[in-house]
């Protein structure tokens, strides 16, 4: 199963935070967002269809995910939980840990925000740069 969410860059992006990422619904970031890679985005985990949430909501899931920015990706991995509630209106936030709130979508992935490519950030700082990311499960 596969699920497309848009979402734009901002000028506060800054991409450099080493346990989450996180992509949001709001139009306004402030330069403390530092997992934030998009705003605008066309959905929050409280948008995603119910048959996603099912899969999510299973620690044998496996979770893929790829961010596209104009000809740049950066993929990364997590899994789903049984105690995720995928209710959040605003956010999508993947996380290394196994931290959960309304906004987690992912836990145990192999990379955060710190990671994606800077020619991507830098990309990304430009609130005309439409983005997508791509969420997959098995």
């Amino acid at each position: 199963m596969r699920y497309e969410i848009e979402f734009f860059g901002h000028e506060n992006i800054r991409s450099n935070h080493k346990k989450t990422i996180e992509i949001t619904k709001e139009l306004h970031l402030t330069p403390r967002g530092d997992c934030i890679i998009g705003v605008n985005a066309s959905s929050s985990c409280a948008d995603l269809p119910q048959e996603l949430k099912n899969k999510l909501k299973n620690s044998k899931t496996n979770v893929h995910f790829l961010i596209k920015v104009g000809d740049d990706e950066f993929a990364l991995q997590g899994k789903g939980h049984p105690d995720l509630t995928l209710t959040h209106d605003e956010d999508i936030v993947l996380r290394k840990s196994d931290f959960i709130c309304p906004r987690t979508l992912s836990v145990k992935c192999d990379k955060a925000s710190d990671l994606v490519p800077r020619e991507m950030v830098s990309n990304l700082q430009n609130p005309t740069t439409k983005g997508l990311f791509i969420i997959t499960v098995d």
